[in-house]
């Protein structure tokens, strides 16, 4: 996520301090550690059968507030906050070696040096940002606005990863195995131009988004004052109306889930016939793709939507937005004034956060995001075993098996289907703890006095090293994430899973705690990520990674059918009386939580080899594993963030991806849980695909 605006603002996952260790982990919210299921975390008062996600976690909740500089807390930020501790000790190392000018080592502490000196920050002003905006001013004609908007084009989205879909370019770069040759890498572009986190910010009318826009629009005539422009206000005003034009023709996030629709192979010549307005040869020009013949297209109605708009809007209208933009992507290695007024918007007015994080952490997420492998590297040689990984490998070939079984005994499936699943189960690539190659930063120039210049090589560096990929042979066994990340991820177009070290320990998994807890917190995990090999969107791709119909009718439609139950279930949560959860937009999230828990299960009974499941606290071995689970989503969310989570993220939110139990008959048997209950569904309402 290469200048992603998510580390500037800090905000949910995934930043010198005290160590603490990651066996210290329930200790943040226990008194003692525990092995296991943390009954202090549970509120028994609750039945099961009413609020799973309370009675599993109301304890927890009850005593743990939201740290000021939070919009939130849940397991995946305890975690994270470990690992950042872990990386800023890993730079203080590097800073006390005084490591030879060049290497990694020296990088890493040269990068978060200059970002830590603010007295140097403050003293050169906005002069680092000056020429790019002078450059701006001096654009004359749209053919000069075609090539600077070129130049902004980065490699900063993702479309199948959904932490990193967005960008506020006009449009987004993506380098990835190709949906039909899917052994060498090809170029996606996909739509851009907001800063709003999508659409529905622009284009909701309720009270609630007007609050938001009325703020965005002091926030950006703000940043235009600051900046030395005049006619702050106007400015703001022209910016806000284009980004509301480029909102409208935009692909929502639900149909942008929809692979089916961004198979859109475009020549260079495609781009002028299907999408006007914009001179595309001179776009190209400023982009460095001249050479470039093909592309993939992700939305092309918002491709033509936006080159229209920018025949038909004013050429003032675009330097402005561009000039915004630019400063906006660059608040934060800029004087204070400017960090605290984009924190001020982006972390109070849309995630409600009250503080902003110690520098300190801004700075460990500036390394994380532009020398993560040359962190990673040393991360997970310090902070993950041999013998961890061996573990979590072994749980995730039990996880396989269960898989192969699951789809073995599955009646619906065709015998071609269900062996091209199998094929798929045989291919998968699962790398453990860190990558088997790591990244190559010699050529990623870092000075220890240049903050603002840091930041702009990188996304040049990380832009120039996507187009280097285009047509070369694709290594499937590529890593998305760095070790210190606390996420785990399915790689379609890989035909792969990453789980990063940082995610592999308490309590996700804890070698000393019993198997039942292990299954039911990082084995729902992995089965999660194993399950959208089969979801809505990794089902249309198959064992190489090619995009390809390998479905009967007959399957498809059954699977269509129970998707179409899953979303329903989903749609009727609403967090608050006017938002409810968008089940099309989290289907392939919640397939893939259903899935996970259910080969967990399996492959946790398979462990048991016939016997009895151990007690811990008075709780059955199947309570241990659906507590475990339900823990995994332990969090407090302030109410602007998780509105904001709702519009804009794949994934429902905690509460609900933790009332995935309800479509088990285990859960109903384990926890007495009857017809009236809340959570109760007959049995045939319960979904079942995998």
């Amino acid at each position: 996520m290469i200048l992603s605006r998510t580390f500037l603002v800090a905000a949910i996952a995934l930043a010198a301090a005290p160590a603490l260790s990651a066996q210290s982990t329930a200790a943040v919210t226990n008194p003692l550690p525990v092995h296991g299921i943390s009954v202090a975390n549970m509120d028994c008062s609750v039945q099961p059968g009413d609020n799973f996600f309370l009675y599993a976690n109301g304890g927890w909740i009850a005593r743990t507030p939201i740290p000021a500089d939070r919009a939130g807390r849940d397991v995946f930020s305890i975690l994270d906050d470990i690992s950042r501790k872990e990386v800023a000790s890993i730079i203080e190392g590097d800073a006390r070696s005084n490591p030879p000018a060049g290497s990694d080592a020296r990088k890493i502490a040269d990068l978060y040096n200059a970002f830590m000196n603010r007295a140097a920050i403050e003293g050169l002003g906005t002069r680092p940002i000056k020429p790019y905006l002078a450059a701006i001013v001096a654009i004359h004609n749209k053919h000069e606005l075609a090539i600077a908007l070129g130049k902004t084009l980065r490699a900063d989205v993702d479309p199948l990863n959904n932490t990193n879909f967005h960008t506020t370019n006009l449009f987004g770069l993506w380098t990835a195995p190709g949906f039909e040759d899917s052994t060498h890498y090809a170029i996606y572009l996909l739509q851009g131009g907001l800063t709003l986190p999508n659409r529905d910010y622009y284009l909701t009318d309720n009270p609630h988004m007007q609050q938001i826009r009325d703020a965005y629009a002091k926030y950006v005539a703000e940043m235009f004052r600051m900046a030395g422009f005049e006619n702050a206000a106007a400015r703001a005003g022209r910016v806000i109306a284009l980004e509301h034009a480029i909102a409208e023709v935009q692909v929502s996030l639900a149909d942008n889930e929809v692979i089916s629709k961004a198979n859109n192979p475009w020549t260079r010549a495609d781009f002028a016939l299907k999408a006007p307005g914009l001179d595309w040869d001179a776009y190209f020009e400023g982009a460095g793709l001249s050479h470039q013949r093909n592309f993939i297209v992700w939305q092309p109605t918002a491709f033509a939507g936006e080159s229209k708009l920018i025949a038909s809007e004013p050429l003032d209208t675009w330097k402005d937005w561009l000039a915004f933009h630019l400063i906006d992507r660059y608040a934060e290695v800029l004087p204070h004034a400017f960090a605290d007024a984009q924190f001020d918007f982006d972390g109070r007015t849309l995630a409600g956060i009250q503080r902003q994080r110690p520098r300190w952490q801004l700075a460990v997420g500036m390394v994380n995001e532009y020398l993560g492998d040359a962190v990673g590297k040393i991360f997970a040689k310090k902070y993950f075993s041999a013998q961890a990984k061996g573990q979590a490998q072994a749980m995730v070939a039990n996880l396989i098996a269960a898989y192969h079984k699951r789809l073995a005994a599955l009646p619906w499936l065709a015998p071609s289907t269900r062996a091209e699943a199998q094929a798929k189960l045989d291919a998968l690539y699962v790398g453990i703890g860190y990558p088997e190659t790591w990244m190559d930063y010699s050529s990623y120039e870092v000075r220890p006095d240049d903050a603002f210049g840091n930041s702009w090589r990188a996304g040049l560096w990380y832009y120039h090293y996507n187009l280097d990929r285009i047509g070369k042979p694709v290594d499937r066994h590529q890593w998305s994430m760095t070790p210190q990340t606390v996420n785990a991820v399915n790689l379609p177009l890989q035909n792969a899973l990453n789980f990063p070290a940082a995610i592999l320990q308490p309590p996700f998994f804890d070698p000393k705690a019993p198997a039942a807890h292990n299954y039911g917190a990082i084995g729902a995990v992995i089965g999660h990520e194993i399950s959208h090999t089969f979801d809505a969107e990794g089902s249309a791709f198959d064992a190489q990674g090619r995009l390809r119909n390998w479905w009967t009718p007959a399957d498809h439609a059954h699977f269509e059918q129970a998707a179409e139950k899953l979303e329903a279930q989903y749609d009727s949560y609403e967090p608050f009386p006017d938002v409810h959860v968008n089940g099309k937009q989290t289907i392939d999230e919640n397939i893939a939580d259903l899935g996970g828990v259910a080969a967990a299960y399996d492959a946790w009974r398979a462990s048991l080899r016939g016997q009895l499941a151990p007690e811990q606290d008075g709780f059955s071995g199947v309570q241990q594993f659906f507590i475990a689970f339900g823990q995994n989503w332990a969090s407090k969310t302030r109410e602007a963030s998780l509105r904001r989570q709702v519009l804009t993220n794949t994934h429902a939110p905690p509460e609900y991806r933790a009332d995935t139990v309800r479509n088990f008959d285990a859960w109903y048997k384990a926890f007495s849980v009857k017809p009236g209950q809340k959570l109760y569904l007959a049995p045939g309402q319960r979904v079942r695909i995998w």
